[in-house]
């Protein structure tokens, strides 16, 4: 999935400073629950989730107080930003873990709507297997964690 780079005007919003993407992510990536992004705002490194405003259907990125602080964006402001779906996806998982995840769409939304952190961990579990049929386990094994929604083992 590519990053996608746009020009925004920091906007106050609901009392929070954002970034509104005029792209739907759904759309330009993959559809799911929660998109999870990394990317630059004006060379500054960011990352996060993305909110999404039914009222007036568009996606934000929140940019917090420490953020703001440290980097001196000011709502108003002119930025470059450049955003990309973070952490392991059904687009970049190995061969026997997409054919699993295609046969599985709940499982997949699920796992796709998990923070980094817990989708990295299921795809560390899996590659630690040192035989195949092990490694076989541990992908049916996950693909019912996830059907049942959990986000670890």
């Amino acid at each position: 999935m590519s990053a996608q780079t746009f020009t925004a005007t920091v906007t106050v919003l609901n009392g929070k400073v954002v970034i509104v993407l005029p792209f739907d992510p759904n759309t330009t990536w993959s559809p799911k629950e929660r998109h999870h992004v990394n990317g630059t705002i004006d060379e500054h490194s960011l990352r996060g989730p993305l909110i999404y405003a039914e009222g007036d259907d568009r996606y934000y990125f929140v940019l917090g107080l420490a953020f703001l602080r440290d980097t001196k964006i000011e709502p108003g402001r002119q930025v470059l930003v450049t955003l990309a779906p973070e952490g392991p996806l059904q687009s970049n998982a190995a061969p026997d873990i997409a054919a699993a995840f295609s046969t599985a769409p709940a499982a997949l939304t699920f796992f796709e709507a998990l923070p980094t952190f817990y989708r990295k961990n299921y795809m560390r579990w899996i590659d630690s297997a040192k035989r195949p049929a092990t490694r076989a386990a541990r992908i049916a094994e996950m693909i019912v964690l996830l059907k049942d929604g959990k986000r670890e083992r």
